[in-house]
């Protein structure tokens, strides 16, 4: 049987109206979602998402894509303070990669990991503290979706229809209930919403 220390496990994503995490343009097309993501209500949820959290779980392009960012953002003095908070939990927390490519990582306080997330998750359930967070890895959170394994999801909903593109929420998943635990709206129509799940 396998012990579990009470972490929560969380997940972030933007998503435009119709429920696309990125555009026709494929997986690099995030023209519906980036204008809103440096809003003052996105960088506050920005904030909201990683307080707490002493793990991140991503995706390898994911973690190409942000790794190769974010450590720029935390050495930028005259970067925005919370984009700067974010960058610098980010480079110094531990890092679960997942990958069936990569065999070693490239990035500091990171392990690469090539198994189903669900293991992963149960593994990292069983040590540590603090909540574990899947960080804009669409595919990780639809599988933890699928296997009902998501404490907590941290929505940034874009006012704009892609009209095509990858969906997060995919035919199939099993029926879930959701409570709202926090909602605010900016001043460009994005919301910020955290959804508890409700079990």
């Amino acid at each position: 049987m396998t012990t579990s220390t009470g972490r929560k496990v969380t997940a972030n994503i933007a998503l435009t109206l119709d429920g696309r995490y990125n555009g026709p343009g494929g997986p690099t097309d995030a023209e519906a979602i980036v204008r809103y993501a440096t809003t003052e209500v996105a960088r506050d949820h920005l904030t909201r998402i990683y307080e707490g959290a002493t793990t991140a779980l991503l995706g390898r392009l994911n973690a190409e894509g942000f790794l190769g960012y974010w450590p720029t953002v935390a050495a930028d003095d005259s970067a925005d303070p919370r984009d700067r908070g974010y960058a610098k939990w980010l480079v110094d927390t531990e890092k679960v990669v997942l990958s069936t490519t990569l065999t070693e990582a490239p990035w500091e306080r990171t392990r690469v990991v090539n198994a189903p997330a669900a293991d992963v998750i149960a593994e990292l359930k069983a040590t540590g503290a603090g909540d574990i967070l899947v960080n804009t890895s669409p595919t990780i959170t639809k599988a933890l979706l699928a296997a009902d394994l998501l404490d907590r999801l941290y929505l940034l909903i874009c006012p704009e229809i892609a009209g095509d593109g990858q969906r997060l929420f995919d035919d199939g998943l099993p029926s879930s209930k959701w409570t709202l635990t926090h909602q605010e709206t900016g001043e460009l129509g994005e919301i910020a919403m955290v959804y508890d799940r409700a079990r």
